[in-house]
């Protein structure tokens, strides 16, 4: 009988040894066969306290008792910004505050329902990962790289930036280049997990590529109010090009194998926190997680990379300026005299000085913004508007051709994209800004002009 047959029988995976000890022992006696072996084992998962003592099923019936839930973990708070936030939100945040090794909690203003930790969620722990809590898109990041284009060139020369879009970029799940592309990520150590070895084709298939979902890739105009130290360019308005993805495939696999890890291995009196498991990160499955996620970092990196490589050469244009971030991930950091490992799932680092990119929608800007370094919000800030509506609601209630030609009327053009995604399915970008003025300062604002997503309905990755 293996682990999962077990599982049915309402064993858990930590007391499976001694469930095989007791099976073992049970078959060496006549008096049981494996329908009966299996009606005992089920009594025992049951009513574990009734069988302490018994010559056979003592230890399996000590472990499962020993394993029986404990008076729930006194939770610690979280800190919010902003208001149009529902309430199946701040239950994921609440629950996560209950993990007994939370130490910081805070919730962005643009946060929604997720899986384990609400997109918008940031939680410090003490010594543990929690894969879930980093999201199945490891590394999700938004780059923008500032063009020595002329702005009216957008207009004049659109067939030039939509074939650049067109032919530079990959969205879909499972997309991929024709040719391979190369980056130096490619010749990191793969081998650090068996997840990652098992993936490193899936990588280089995939490296280069945006995916589905709320991925982009866009042009459209930064405007700079006065001259920018941070990004060392005068007051004035520039071409930009602005994208959004990150780890695909492997960083997916990456997320559920660690996660399945995780919840097969917590104690029966923490189990109940399911997508919200975690591992210590001193074990081998907690450094190997450790050693895939920031793998896939790179390799979220590097997607960017050779997308903007690739668009810039079509475009034939120079990169002057740059910024880029993550929003998926998890940092060894100091916060209140003491080293914590914190989760930001969809929040954009904002330490002090540090900068980043917040997008709106495909018809609404987005912010290069320079972190104030907050510590109520354990430096971070929002990673964009933040979902107002599902995607099922959504795309029951819009059509994605009127609204393309809609924002054509207002110079934005849309190249492909899907109903889930219009303007009208995410809070107001503005002013979310409004409401984290405490915690970012805006540098630079992007306005899209030509905005290209996957387009054929493909079910989100992050």
């Amino acid at each position: 009988m293996n682990a999962r047959q077990l599982e049915k029988l309402g064993i858990p995976r930590h007391a499976v040894n001694q469930a095989i000890r007791a099976i073992q022992l049970l078959m060496e006696s006549q008096d049981f066969d494996k329908r009966t072996i299996k009606e005992r084992l089920r009594l025992v998962a049951q009513n574990p306290q009734l069988f302490v003592g018994d010559a056979v099923l003592d230890g399996l019936a000590r472990e499962l008792t020993e394993s029986d839930p404990e008076p729930e973990f006194e939770p610690i708070g979280y800190r919010k910004w902003g208001t149009n936030i529902d309430d199946g939100a701040h239950q994921q945040m609440r629950d996560a505050c209950r993990i007994p090794a939370a130490v910081g909690a805070a919730l962005m203003p643009d946060a929604h329902i997720g899986y384990g930790l609400p997109i918008g969620g940031v939680l410090a722990t003490q010594d543990v990962v929690i894969p879930y809590a980093v999201g199945v898109d490891i590394a999700c990041r938004m780059k923008i790289s500032i063009l020595d284009m002329p702005v009216e060139t957008l207009e004049k020369r659109f067939e030039h930036y939509r074939n650049a879009l067109e032919n530079g970029t990959r969205f879909g799940v499972g997309s991929v280049h024709k040719k391979p592309q190369d980056h130096p990520v490619m010749d990191e150590d793969w081998s650090v997990t068996r997840i990652t070895r098992e993936n490193k084709d899936k990588a280089r298939n995939q490296l280069g590529t945006s995916g589905s979902g709320n991925h982009f890739v866009e042009f459209g105009v930064v405007t700079i109010s006065e001259r920018s130290a941070d990004l060392e360019l005068e007051a004035g308005q520039y071409v930009a090009l602005l994208s959004h993805s990150g780890s695909r495939g492997p960083g997916a696999s990456v997320c559920s194998t660690y996660s399945n890890m995780a919840r097969a291995n917590m104690p029966r009196k923490h189990q109940h926190f399911d997508r919200l498991a975690w591992l210590d990160i001193q074990s081998q499955a907690g450094q190997e997680y450790w050693a895939a996620m920031n793998l896939m970092g790179e390799f979220a990196s590097a997607n960017h990379a050779v997308i903007h490589r690739l668009v810039t050469q079509l475009l034939g244009a120079r990169v002057i300026a740059g910024v880029e971030n993550h929003h998926n991930f998890a940092w060894k950091e100091h916060h209140d005299g003491r080293d914590v490992i914190v989760h930001r799932k969809g929040a954009t680092p904002a330490g002090k000085g540090e900068l980043g990119v917040i997008p709106g929608s495909m018809a609404d800007p987005a912010f290069i913004v320079r972190g104030k370094g907050n510590p109520e919000s354990l430096n971070s800030a929002s990673h964009g508007a933040g979902r107002a509506m599902s995607r099922k609601k959504a795309l029951d209630q819009f059509n994605f051709r009127t609204v393309q030609k809609n924002l054509a009327k207002r110079g934005i053009q849309v190249l492909s994209a899907g109903a889930d995604e219009v303007p009208m399915v995410y809070k107001n970008i503005e002013q979310v800004m409004a409401e984290q003025s405490d915690l970012v300062e805006v540098v630079a604002r992007f306005d899209p002009r030509i905005v290209k997503m996957c387009g054929d309905g493909s079910k989100a990755e992050d």
